[in-house]
């Protein structure tokens, strides 16, 4: 699938791992953006152990549905990418069906483009990737929901115009 400035096409876990990396680690770094105490929690988890976690975890939805995870290649720069190789600036993330009963529907739960790709029709086709991944699922409800941010004005007007609407509020409790 093309994009103005990227094309999206499925996740390869020889190749993209490291792109991958990048661009999840930036988009933990962007949510805790501004929020002092947050930003310390969300960079404290950033550790080595975590990252293997993470690409295990990756590994394990991508061989229950190969499609869950598209990346998004193109020549946007990722912050604090310097040493990352250059191609995948973006990302989406669908959870495999076997998630569905978490929510009764399809969760993204996650996508995240370089900033500098944003406007230029790229997020469009990540989202657009993620709506189809979730419409060849089968789920108890057919929806597809995620989580924003309730400041993050930006997403939730992308969001919005993909035809996304309220369903309900999260709360959370710390556990320590």
């Amino acid at each position: 699938m093309d994009a103005t400035d990227g094309t999206v096409r499925p996740y390869d876990p020889t190749t993209d791992w490291s792109g991958l990396w990048t661009c999840k680690r930036a988009f933990e770094r962007e949510l805790a953006a501004g929020d002092g105490a947050k930003a310390d929690r969300y960079e404290g988890k950033l550790t080595a152990e975590y990252r293997e976690r993470y690409r295990a975890w990756v590994a394990d939805c991508v061989d229950r549905e190969p499609d869950c995870v598209v990346v998004c290649e193109g020549d946007g720069e990722v912050p604090e990418a310097a040493d990352a190789p250059a191609g995948v600036v973006g990302y989406a993330f669908v959870l495999p069906a076997d998630f569905a009963m978490i929510w009764d529907g399809a969760v993204l739960n996650e996508l995240y483009l370089a900033p500098d790709l944003r406007g230029t029709g790229s997020a469009d086709a990540l989202i657009d990737a993620a709506v189809e991944h979730a419409r060849g699922q089968e789920l108890p409800l057919d929806r597809l929901l995620l989580d924003v941010g309730p400041d993050n004005e930006r997403a939730r007007a992308f969001y919005e115009r993909h035809g996304f609407e309220p369903w309900g509020e999260m709360v959370a409790r710390d556990l320590t």
